[in-house]
C-alpha cells in the first residue's frame, strides 16, 4: 500500500507593516503599502488593517504601486514582471498583464484611466489597453532600468490638438536619459541627456508646465515643456535647429546633497517635496507670480537705495525721485524664486517612500499631511503647517499618526510557542512581541536587547530570552515586565532549553560554557520579584557552544560546538557518553525525537544528519538546503522533522525513510526562526524579511510519487516557457523589422495551458464534425429504406454532457481564456490548428456569436500568420465568406452601440431636467431653480415623520 503524508500549506502571514520593495500611496487617512507579495491597506488613524490584497499562489514581491484616476483601481507591479489591477472596494483582481521579463519599476495611468504605461528593469516600456485588457505595443530605447513614466496632457489646450497631445509619454531611466515618445506614431521624438549620473525620480507639476528630475549625485534639475513644439511636431527653426520639446531651466538648490530618490508635487496644494536623504524629506512652497514680483521689486529698491546712499551729496528727495522715474520692471519669474524652502520633515528611521495626503492636516488646522513609509517596518504621518508671515518663526512638522506595533523593527531571530499553542513569542533586535495565534494580533510589546534565542518556562507565564550581550532575561507576560536579568555568559547566548520536568534551564554561550539554572519563585530581598534564576553548575567545553538540547526522556544532554562536533552527556552526572562527528562546518542546530531514539543535526555545510542516540551511528546524511541550515525541529510523537535555511525554504522530512516530503516557499529572505506546535497542527517561521508565517496541516493527502512528478512537470514547463520567451514569437509589429517598437508577448504556464485547451477543443470538435459528415455521406449513398435504418454516430461524452454543438463548445472554451492571455494562447497554436480555428470563426461570424471576440481573434491571426495565410489556397474557402459575414456583424454591432449611446445621452438629459423640476417643485420658476443650483447651495436636512 502506498504511504501517504499530510500536506501543509500557508495560511497566515503577519508581523509585517510594510516592506522596502515598493513605493506607497496615501489617501484620506488610509495607506496602501507593499508587504512582500501582498498589498496592505491600513487605517492610520485607528491603526487597523482594513484589507489585504493577496492572490493565492503568487509569490513575487510588489515593486510598484500606482493609483488610477478612477480612484478605486490600483495598478500593482511585481518582481516577476507581471502587473495586476486591483479593485480597492472588493480587494479583488480585475485584470492581470504579463509582458515584462524583469521587475516592474514604474507605472503611469493616462488622464481617463483607459491606458497604462509600465517600465521595467528589462529597459522596455509597454502600453496596455485596460478596456480591452491587452498589450498594445512595446517600446525600446532605454539602456537601463526605467525609473519614471508620465503621460502629458496639459489642461489649457485647444480642442483641436488635444488628441495629439494626449498621446505624449515622458520617461526617465538610470541610463541618464530622458525620452519623449509620440504614442500615435510610436517613436521617440526627443532624447535628452538629463544628468551625469543615474536618474532616480521624476515629477511633473499639476499644470504640466514644469518637470523635475533627480539624480544619484544629488542634482535636482527643472525643465520647461514646450507644448507648441510638441503640437507642431519635428520642425526646423530659422537657424536650422529642430525645436526642442524639453528645455533645461535651472537647478534647484537642496539643503542636503544626497541621492534624490523621490520627487513629488501635491495634487491640489502649492507644495513640492524632495527626498534627498535617508531620514528626511525637504518640503518647498510654490510662490505665486505676484509674490515673486513683489519680492523682486523690494529687492531692487533696496539695492538702489543702498547705491544712492553711498554717493556723496545725495538727498532723500533725489533718491525717491530716481526710484520713481527709473525703476525697471522685474524680469521673468525664475525657478529658484518660485520654490521657497518651507521645512524639513525628519522621520524616526530610514525613509523608503513618501506621499502627500489628499486632505488637510486635521480639524482646526491648516496645512497638509505627508505619509512616510520607513524601511524599519513602520508608517508615520506628519502634519505640515501653513507658512506664516512672521520672519522669526520657524515651522516644524508634527507627527500625527504612528503605526509600528504590529511588527518588529528588525529581522525576527527567535520564536517560541506556549504549551497550548495559543501564544507565540517573537524576538528581534530591540523588541520582544507576544502574539495571539488565533487572531494573529500583537497583544504585548516589550523592550529587550538583541534577542538570539527564547523559550517558555513551565506554567507559560514567563519567557526566558538569551541576548547577544550574554544576558538571560525573564519576562512576565501577564504584566509585560522584566522580572529578572542575569549576566549568564561573557559572550552571546546561542541556545536555551528547559529540562523535562521543568526544574532546570540550560544555556549555551559563545564563552565555551554550558550553564545550568534553577528556578526560584520567591525572593525575600525584592518583593516585586516573583521569578528568578539561580546558577547551579557549569560545564566547560573546548569550543563555542551553538546549541544545547535535553532528550525528552531526561537522560541525555546534547551540546553542539563550533568545531562541527556534537557531544552527548548524561544529564545527571554530566559524564561524557557520545561524540558525533561528520559535519564539515559548525553544527548550528539540532533536535531529539520524542522517543529519544533519533537526533538530527543541521549545519552551515548545508547538510542534515540523522543519528541514532543509542550508539551514535549516522543513519543518513542529506544535502538539505542550498544555503546553511538555521533551525531543525522534530514533530511531537513522530520521526518527521522540519528544517529551515538561508535559502528561504521550509522543508518537511521523514526521518525513517530519509525522504523529503514537502518543500514550502514563501519567505523572501533567509529564515532564522522556527517553532513547531505541540499538537503537530502547524509550524511557524520567522525571517529576515520581518514577516512571521504560519503553515498549517491540510486535509489533503500527499503522495511522494505524485509530488515528484509534479516537480518534474514544473521544471519542464519553466524550461519550455523560458525557451519560448527567449525566441520572442511575434516580435515584429505589422511585418516591419523594428528595434524600437515590437508586440507585447510573454508566454507563461497559464497561456500554455490555455493554448492546449483550445487545441483539445478543436480536435474534439473536428472529430465530431468529421463523424457527422461521414454519416451524412453514407446516408446519401444508401437507398431510402436503408438510410432510415442507419444509426447516427454516438456523440462525444463531453458534448453530450454539456448539451452543446461542436462549434458552440469551441467558442465556450475560447471565451473562458482570460482576455489578457488570449493573444499569447493563440501564439501557441500550430498553423494547422489556425486553419481549423478560422473555419469556426467564419461560422461564429455567420451566426452572430460574440462578434467582438471573433473580430479580435481574426485580426490577430491575420497579422501574425499573414505570409502563411496568403500562400495557402485552402484559406480562401473560409476567408471569403468570413469577410461578408464579419462586415455585416460588425456593422450591426456598431449600429447597436450607436443607438444605445444616443439613448443613454437622452436618458441623462431627461434625468437632469426631471431632477431639477422635482427637487424645486412647481412653486419655483425654472430659471430661479437653475440660478440656485448654479450657486451651489446645499439642501437643508428636514426630519420627515410618517
Amino acid at each position: 500500500m502506498v504511504h501517504s503524508y499530510s500536506r501543509h500549506g500557508p495560511t497566515q502571514a503577519f508581523g509585517l507593516i510594510c516592506s522596502n520593495s515598493s513605493n506607497s500611496k496615501y489617501d484620506d487617512k488610509v495607506g496602501y503599502v507593499p508587504a512582500l507579495e501582498d498589498v496592505l491597506v491600513w487605517d492610520m488613524k485607528k491603526g487597523q488593517q482594513l484589507a489585504m490584497w493577496h492572490e493565492t499562489g503568487h509569490r513575487a514581491e510588489v515593486t510598484c504601486i500606482e493609483r488610477s484616476p478612477q480612484g478605486n483601481v490600483f495598478g500593482v507591479g511585481y518582481a516577476d514582471g507581471s502587473i495586476r489591477l486591483w479593485d480597492s472596494g472588493s480587494s479583488s483582481v480585475i485584470a492581470t498583464f504579463n509582458g515584462h521579463k524583469k521587475a516592474v519599476t514604474a507605472l503611469a495611468f493616462d488622464n481617463e484611466g483607459a491606458r497604462l504605461a509600465s517600465g521595467s528593469q528589462d529597459t522596455e516600456l509597454i502600453i496596455w489597453d485596460i478596456v480591452a485588457e491587452a498589450g498594445l505595443y512595446r517600446l525600446r530605447g532605454h539602456r537601463n532600468e526605467v525609473t519614471g513614466i508620465r503621460f502629458l496632457v496639459p489642461h489649457a489646450t485647444p480642442s483641436t490638438s488635444t488628441d495629439s497631445l494626449s498621446s505624449i509619454l515622458l520617461t526617465v531611466s538610470k541610463d541618464t536619459l530622458m525620452k519623449v515618445w509620440d504614442l500615435s506614431t510610436q517613436h521617440c521624438m526627443q532624447t535628452v541627456v538629463a544628468h551625469r549620473a543615474e536618474i532616480w525620480s521624476m515629477a511633473v507639476s499639476p499644470d504640466q508646465n514644469y518637470l523635475f528630475t533627480g539624480s544619484n549625485d544629488g542634482d535636482l534639475k527643472a525643465w520647461r515643456i514646450n507644448y507648441e513644439a510638441m503640437a507642431g511636431g519635428l520642425r526646423e527653426s530659422e537657424s536650422g535647429e529642430i525645436d526642442k520639446i524639453i528645455h533645461l531651466t535651472a537647478s534647484l538648490p537642496l539643503a542636503l546633497h544626497h541621492r534624490v530618490s523621490h520627487v513629488l508635487f501635491h495634487p491640489s496644494q502649492p507644495y513640492f517635496a524632495v527626498q534627498s536623504h535617508e531620514r528626511s524629506v525637504e518640503v518647498f512652497r510654490i510662490r505665486t507670480e505676484e509674490e515673486i514680483k513683489k519680492k523682486e521689486l523690494r529687492r531692487r529698491k533696496r539695492e538702489k537705495e543702498k547705491k544712492e546712499k553711498e554717493k556723496l551729496g545725495s538727498t532723500v528727495t533725489e533718491t525717491k525721485k530716481t526710484l520713481d522715474e527709473g525703476d525697471p520692471k522685474p524680469d521673468e519669474v525664475t525657478l529658484p524664486n518660485l520654490f521657497a524652502p518651507l521645512l524639513v520633515v525628519r522621520a524616526s528611521g530610514k525613509i523608503r517612500s513618501f506621499d502627500f495626503g489628499t486632505r488637510e492636516a486635521g480639524k482646526g488646522k491648516s496645512g497638509i499631511q505627508i505619509f512616510v513609509a520607513l524601511a524599519s517596518n513602520a508608517l508615520e504621518v506628519y502634519d505640515i503647517p501653513s507658512p506664516t508671515t512672521s520672519k522669526g518663526e520657524t515651522l516644524e512638522a508634527t507627527r500625527a499618526y504612528v503605526l509600528d506595533l504590529p511588527g518588529h523593527r528588525n529581522n525576527v531571530r527567535t520564536l517560541c510557542l506556549s504549551s497550548d499553542d495559543q501564544v507565540l513569542v517573537s524576538g528581534a533586535n530591540g523588541s520582544l512581541k507576544v502574539w495571539n495565534m488565533k487572531t494573529t494580533a500583537c497583544i504585548r510589546t516589550m523592550d529587550c536587547g538583541y534577542a538570539i534565542c527564547s523559550c517558555f518556562l513551565p506554567g507559560d507565564r514567563h519567557v526566558a530570552v538569551g541576548t547577544k550581550t550574554g544576558e538571560i532575561l525573564i519576562y512576565d507576560l501577564a504584566s509585560s515586565t522584566l522580572v529578572d536579568s542575569v549576566k549568564a555568559h561573557k559572550a552571546t547566548v546561542w541556545s536555551l532549553h528547559v529540562r523535562p520536568g521543568g526544574q532546570v534551564l540550560v544555556s549555551g554561550g559563545a564563552d565555551k560554557e554550558v550553564k545550568f539554572w534553577e528556578f526560584q519563585k520567591e525572593a525575600v530581598a525584592y518583593p516585586k520579584k516573583s521569578f528568578s534564576l539561580a546558577h547551579a553548575r557549569t560545564l566547560k567545553m573546548s569550543d563555542d557552544v551553538l546549541s544545547v538540547r535535553y532528550s525528552p526522556n531526561g537522560k541525555f544532554l546534547a551540546v553542539s560546538l563550533l568545531d562541527a562536533t556534537v557531544k552527548v552527556f548524561y544529564q545527571d552526572s554530566l559524564k561524557f557518553f557520545l561524540s558525533l562527528y561528520g559535519h564539515k562546518l559548525p553544527v548550528s542546530c539540532m533536535d531529539i525525537s520524542d522517543d529519544s531514539k533519533l537526533i538530527v543535526t543541521g549545519s552551515a555545510d548545508k547538510n542534515i544528519k540523522i543519528w541514532g542516540l543509542d550508539f551514535g551511528d549516522c543513519h543518513k546524511s542529506i544535502f538539505a538546503h542550498e544555503e546553511g541550515v538555521t533551525q531543525v525541529f522534530f514533530e511531537k510523537k513522530s520521526h518527521y522533522f522540519w528544517t529551515v535555511g538561508k535559502d528561504k525554504l521550509l522543508k518537511y522530512w521523514d526521518g525513517d525513510k530519509f525522504e523529503n516530503i514537502q518543500k514550502l516557499d514563501g519567505h523572501h529572505n533567509e529564515i532564522w526562526a522556527l517553532a513547531v506546535s505541540n499538537r503537530g497542527d502547524f509550524v511557524v517561521t520567522g525571517s529576515h524579511d520581518k514577516s512571521i508565517r504560519v503553515w498549517e496541516k491540510l486535509d489533503e493527502p500527499l503522495f511522494l510519487e505524485e509530488e515528484r512528478e509534479r516537480e518534474i512537470e514544473n521544471v519542464f514547463e519553466r524550461g519550455l516557457v523560458d525557451s519560448l520567451n527567449h525566441n520572442e514569437p511575434g516580435g515584429e509589429l505589422s511585418g516591419q523589422l523594428s528595434t524600437e517598437v515590437t508586440t507585447v508577448a510573454k508566454q507563461t504556464t497559464e497561456t500554455l495551458a490555455a493554448g492546449e485547451r483550445i487545441m483539445e477543443a478543436l480536435d474534439l470538435a473536428d472529430s465530431e464534425l468529421k463523424a457527422l459528415r461521414e454519416f451524412e455521406e453514407q446516408k446519401a449513398r444508401e437507398n431510402i429504406s436503408d438510410a432510415v435504418d442507419l444509426q447516427p454516430p454516438p456523440r462525444n461524452p463531453v458534448l453530450a454532457a454539456l448539451d452543446l454543438q461542436p462549434e458552440a463548445y469551441v467558442l465556450r472554451v475560447v471565451e473562458k481564456v482570460p482576455s489578457t492571455a488570449l493573444h499569447d494562447a493563440l501564439l501557441v497554436l500550430p498553423f494547422t490548428k489556425v486553419i481549423s480555428l478560422m473555419h469556426y470563426l467564419s461560422m461564429w461570424a455567420r451566426m452572430g456569436w460574440n462578434v467582438t471576440l471573433v473580430a479580435r481573434i481574426v485580426f490577430f491571426l491575420l497579422r501574425v500568420h499573414h505570409h502563411q495565410i496568403v500562400a495557402n489556397k485552402l484559406m480562401r474557402t473560409s476567408l471569403i465568406p468570413m469577410r461578408s459575414h464579419l462586415r455585416g456583424a460588425l456593422r450591426q454591432e456598431k449600429d447597436t452601440i450607436g443607438y444605445n449611446l444616443a439613448a443613454l445621452q437622452y436618458m441623462r438629459q431627461k434625468h437632469e431636467v426631471d431632477g431639477i423640476s422635482s427637487f424645486w417643485g412647481q412653486d419655483h420658476e425654472e430659471d430661479k431653480a437653475h440660478e440656485l443650483v448654479g450657486e451651489g447651495k446645499k439642501r437643508k436636512r428636514v426630519s420627515v415623520r410618517l
